[in-house]
């Protein structure tokens, strides 16, 4: 079992900074925010990629997902609302345009940082669009977006989320055959898919081969906290023996965006309690620097 940290706690550092601080927290594995603060690909330097290669190089992480979920760097303010906007369905054809180039992008990004997948969202549904208008749009901007993945050989993880238009695994996998490529498949975030209330090997058996990476974070009744996983409601041992099971080559990210303000703490007791359930081999997850 292959652990990762995401990025997304460290907005508070650059990204050259997170990833070293990752990494001496003894992760094999660093999930990359493309968006500001970190990586936001429309305006980013080759010179910037080259330092960050060189980190991931002198620290011996790698990059297990580039996280194209949100673009808040698309909005002058940098805060946008509704979260995951502009999204790969709305009904304006220019905008959807700009997020397929965008997630195009992330792909090159991907395929210069070593990473064999890119994660994205299918964003709400829209006021202006019914909920079958919009799978419409986003099939359409996916086979878009899948065309070019297969050429760089990278494998989009679509993730689903409560409230979003693909909110649910029986979803993600219809819309995974309707598309019909291989490089399209689930960045599963176990936490959404417990909050749904769905059953876990259940789950696996629909995205039986098609989860590219997976998020943990534990929750508290049902709610999306993004709390440090602690087993105290979601049984990590039982779900992660599940992804042990059957053999998952990825990486198991922990995404804990919530917590901006102690991210390294926040990386640290995790990583201890991961040790905890002796579920990795020997070696996967690094020995603490610190």
């Amino acid at each position: 079992m292959r652990f990762s940290f995401s990025t997304t706690a460290f907005t508070g550092y650059s990204v050259f900074d997170a990833v070293e601080r990752i990494a001496a927290a003894g992760y094999e594995g660093v999930e990359i925010l493309a968006d500001i603060p970190h990586l936001y690909v429309h305006t980013l330097k080759e010179t910037e990629v080259k330092r960050l290669k060189a980190v991931l190089a002198r620290t011996g992480i790698q990059v297990s997902n580039i996280n194209a979920n949100t673009v808040r760097g698309y909005y002058e303010s940098g805060a946008n609302e509704p979260l995951f906007e502009p999204c790969l369905a709305d009904p304006d054809p220019g905008v959807r345009a700009w997020r397929v180039d965008y997630t195009k992008k992330c792909i090159d990004l991907a395929k210069a940082l070593g990473s064999s997948n890119v994660s994205v969202t299918s964003g709400p549904i829209q006021p202006e669009t019914t909920p079958e208008e919009g799978i419409e749009f986003l099939k359409g901007s996916l086979k878009s977006i899948i065309r070019y993945a297969e050429e760089k050989k990278v494998f989009i993880g679509l993730e689903y989320e409560p409230g979003l238009l693909v909110e649910s695994g029986s979803e993600l996998s219809c819309l995974i055959s309707e598309i019909g490529s291989r490089f399209l498949g689930a960045n599963l975030d176990l936490g959404h898919s417990y909050a749904l209330g769905e059953e876990p090997e259940s789950t696996m058996n629909l995205l039986d081969g098609r989860i590219f990476h997976a998020h943990i974070e534990d929750i508290r009744g049902r709610k999306r906290l993004r709390l440090v996983p602690d087993a105290v409601e979601i049984d990590f041992r039982g779900l992660l023996a599940l992804f042990e099971r059957r053999s998952y080559r990825g990486f198991m990210t922990v995404d804990l965006y919530a917590h901006p303000q102690r991210p390294e703490e926040a990386a640290r007791r995790t990583i201890e309690f991961l040790r905890t359930l002796k579920l990795y081999g020997g070696g996967m997850l690094k020995k603490s620097t610190h």
